[in-house]
């Protein structure tokens, strides 16, 4: 009989949630299926020209079994009774406003239709007014400095930023919310059945990077601090939680009834959860000064290192610094860019609005696709110097380094000659410049980068933009052969959480699977590269305060 165990890594990103079955002991993928939010494909409940973007619960909980469900059809009847654990990633900072039993307010009757009883999606930029009022408090109040892990600059994309938000402009919220909850927290303990917001089990990667928690000041900030920003906020903090987990412990065991919706057995570990990028970057076997790149709709950019490593100033304008929000014993650090293959797909769709509402062969998804294929074939042809086009990739306010969800994106140069190709090829270009910064920035603070990986959908889909980012960088870039490395990293930590592997590495050792390629820097376009991202700087520099006030 066979020894084989198997774990199920679900990954619950922007658009779907996918569910991938693992062998512990060789890291074989063994079946996965991906499963679309209905109500989000829709575009409900979402205001784009506003900022807003909000999930319904049940697109998670409906996704969820169809997602396990699908893939467990596809696995060998022999091996679903084998399945030891369950690891869970989602995107972040995702909040929702819970009752006192867990219960997201969307999910009962009299909120199921108002979106501030939702999920806030990671890139709802609707709480900008109270992050900027986060980080004049954090920076002027005399106390504590609540943001010094948190990069020195709070986002309006992250957790106090919105609840506060809808505080403010939901007096029926406002009223029927108990406490708060990440996605990464509700999903494990919707499964093992401890939704009660005071006992479920926090992810230590969601509280340290958006929620200001740090055991240097023991948790949460002060009560002080949170009335002062605004009395709505008084007495939350003692609904909410003071200790937090790391991935590699069980949040609990999956209960009955999921059991039995899941098609699983009952008592199965399931691991505290954690952010997809985080995840991802387990995934993709992220060391010692390894930078892994999550390369998406967005991109994230995360690094660990040892504590004793790093100078003793947190690095200053990223998206936080936090022990063991990624591989436990270590410091996570993330950056990211708020907008990366979403540039791209904005441009596409904006070249193709002429096919809507016309007789069309093409659904909107193909005519982007196609379009993105082209303008890829024909920029890549293209002389670096040629297009003589400069932009700014801030088209999602910028995330790192030194966040501003104000700021806007810009391109400059255009003539009556410049085609669609050239400002495609000063889009992808700009992207790569963000990357450059961010690196810049973490290296300039003392953070070791010996190697660069990249994961996700663009890595594996776009050698033009792959190299283009190689070049700008003037760093080789390794590509991860898996294609879901963050339900891949999920499946670790349900290994480690069930008790199969000791400790992640040797998940890691024993479940990563390689690369599939390298892309190295091409000397004479690394010189051309280094004089363009100095005027892209420049550039960002010199009309930043314009673009805030547009």
């Amino acid at each position: 009989m066979s020894r084989d165990r198997y774990v199920i890594g679900i990954d619950f990103g922007t658009d779907s949630v996918r569910a991938l079955v693992v062998n512990v002991e060789s890291g074989k993928e063994e079946a996965e299926v991906a499963a679309p939010y209905l109500r989000w494909a829709e575009g409900r409940y979402c205001d784009p020209a506003n900022n807003r973007f909000r999930q319904h619960p049940l697109d998670y909980v409906e996704g969820l079994e169809t997602a396990v469900g699908g893939a467990l059809k596809k696995l060998a009847p022999e091996k679903r009774n084998k399945i030891i654990g369950i690891g869970i990633d989602t995107t972040g900072s995702t909040p929702c406003a819970v009752n006192k039993q867990g219960t997201p307010l969307a999910l009962k009757k009299e909120f199921s239709e108002n979106p501030d009883a939702m999920f806030i999606l990671w890139k709802d930029h609707t709480a900008i007014k109270e992050a900027d009022q986060i980080n004049q408090l954090a920076r002027n109040w005399g106390g504590t400095d609540f943001i010094a892990f948190e990069g020195g600059i709070y986002s309006s994309e992250w957790f106090w930023a919105k609840i506060l938000h809808v505080l403010r402009s939901s007096a029926e919220i406002r009223e029927a919310a108990y406490s708060w909850v990440e996605h990464c927290d509700w999903m494990p303990a919707l499964l093992t059945g401890n939704t009660d917001p005071l006992a479920l089990k926090r992810s230590r990667c969601a509280a340290g990077h958006k929620a200001m928690w740090h055991a240097q000041w023991g948790g949460l900030p002060d009560e002080d601090f949170l009335t002062k920003l605004d009395p709505l906020l008084s007495g939350l903090k003692q609904r909410l939680y003071k200790k937090t987990f790391t991935s590699d412990n069980k949040a609990g065991e999956l209960c009955a009834e999921w059991a039995e919706r899941l098609n699983l057995e009952a008592g199965i570990a399931v691991a505290v959860g954690a952010f997809d990028a985080h995840m991802g970057a387990v995934g993709g076997g992220v060391t010692k000064a390894t930078l892994a790149k999550i390369m998406g709709t967005s991109i994230c950019d995360m690094i660990v290192a040892p504590p004793d490593a790093l100078q003793p100033e947190p690095v200053a304008g990223i998206c936080g610094q936090v022990d063991g929000s990624i591989v436990p014993g270590m410091v996570g650090l993330e950056a990211g860019q708020s907008a990366f293959g979403d540039v791209y797909a904005w441009f596409a769709d904006l070249l193709s609005w002429p096919l809507k509402g016309l007789e069309s062969s093409l659904s909107p998804k193909e005519a982007r696709e196609r379009i993105l294929i082209k303008l890829t074939e024909e920029a890549q042809k293209m002389a670096i110097e040629n297009t003589c086009l400069l932009a700014l990739n801030w088209l999602n306010g910028r995330r790192t380094p030194d966040a501003d969800q104000n700021l806007k994106g810009a391109i400059i140069g255009l003539t009556l000659s410049s085609s669609a190709p050239a400002i495609f090829r000063a889009l992808v270009e700009a992207t790569a410049y963000g990357s450059r910064a961010i690196v810049e920035r973490l290296v300039s603070s003392g953070v070791e980068i010996r190697q660069v990986v990249a994961m996700g959908g663009i890595a594996h889909k776009s050698p033009f933009v792959m190299q283009v980012s190689a070049d700008v960088m003037n760093m080789p870039i390794k590509v991860v052969k898996s294609e879901q490395t963050c339900a891949l990293g999920a499946a670790m930590f349900a290994a480690v959480a069930s008790g199969f592997h000791p400790n992640l590495t040797a998940a890691q050792e024993n479940m990563a699977g390689g690369f599939s390629r390298t892309y190295t820097p091409i000397p004479e376009n690394v010189a051309r590269y280094k004089h363009l991202y100095q005027s892209y700087l420049e550039l960002g520099e010199t009309i930043a305060d314009q673009l805030r006030t547009l």
